[in-house]
């Protein structure tokens, strides 16, 4: 079956059936376990930052990332807008307090990019803190990366099209209408400042160090697959060989009473009133 026509007017990419996505994505997601667990052992750090238009495919990317994956070791940060206290802080600071320790892995959905994007062109912050930003954000991901943090930086390309598709989408379903806020269909008519202003903080926030990777997400089963194989190319994680584990014989019984169910609450048998 045809796909979509790519955006530079490539010929249509032959569809990516669900069989084969949903075999490709587990056993990537199987690396993901052993990425973590070389991250875990080696006691690197690693950070990976989601940015992009709305819809793009950002949150579901994420979830497919972390499915399988200890989240006592890896976690995700989305903030919500700043408290009154940090909105007096250093920009970077309530960032900085989101950084990994040795041994973990923090998946930014959105992350200090905010400032370059949303609230930039929404003009929640001064011309002034918009320009001392995009000076300080290369020399900050620098140090981070000096320090031995693994940063890897993601933006979900999508084309107006496919996001108004979504949107409506969204706008239709109820159990996904949350997802729709008034900034987000504010976007649409902002299209092109948005635009202007990914491509100024892609030119100066690009950098050797912490370069920035495109996903084309119009075809959200691709972009995660993509996504997903092109980071663990990226880490340099090695097998850790795996504790034996062995079930230790039950004890014999010692005299042991259960508590009557008669004196115990329990829940409904609902899924019994199903069948």
């Amino acid at each position: 079956m045809p796909g979509k026509s790519g955006k530079d007017g490539s010929p249509a990419r032959r569809e990516l059936s669900k069989k084969v996505y949903a075999a490709e994505l587990y056993r990537l997601q199987a690396e993901l376990v052993k990425m973590q667990e070389w991250v875990r052992a080696s006691g690197s750090r690693v950070v990976v930052v989601f940015e992009g238009r709305d819809a793009a495919g950002k949150g579901g990317t994420i979830r497919r990332v972390t499915e399988y994956l200890n989240p006592r070791f890896a976690r995700i940060a989305a903030l919500d807008k700043p408290t009154e206290r940090e909105a007096t802080q250093w920009y970077f600071q309530r960032y900085t307090a989101q950084l990994p320790a040795a041994g973990e892995i923090v998946f930014f959905d959105r992350s200090w990019y905010n400032r370059a994007g949303v609230e930039h062109v929404m003009g929640f912050c001064t011309k002034e803190e918009y320009h001392r930003f995009m000076h300080q954000c290369p020399m900050w991901e620098r140090m981070l990366v000096e320090d031995g943090i693994l940063l890897r930086k993601y933006w979900f390309s999508i084309s107006d099209t496919e996001q108004q598709i979504r949107f409506e989408s969204r706008l239709n379903d109820p159990m996904r209408r949350w997802k729709l806020s008034p900034m987000d269909l504010e976007s649409i008519s902002r299209w092109e400042d948005y635009s202007r202003a990914k491509d100024d903080m892609m030119m100066l926030t690009d950098i050797p160090e912490a370069p920035w990777y495109v996903v084309d997400s119009d075809d959200k089963r691709r972009a995660r697959i993509n996504m997903i194989a092109h980071l663990l190319s990226t880490i340099p994680y090695t097998d850790v060989p795996e504790p034996r584990l062995r079930l230790p014989r039950r004890p014999a019984p010692t005299g042991y009473v259960r508590t009557p169910i008669e004196l115990q609450t329990f829940v409904h048998d609902h899924a019994g009133d199903l069948t």
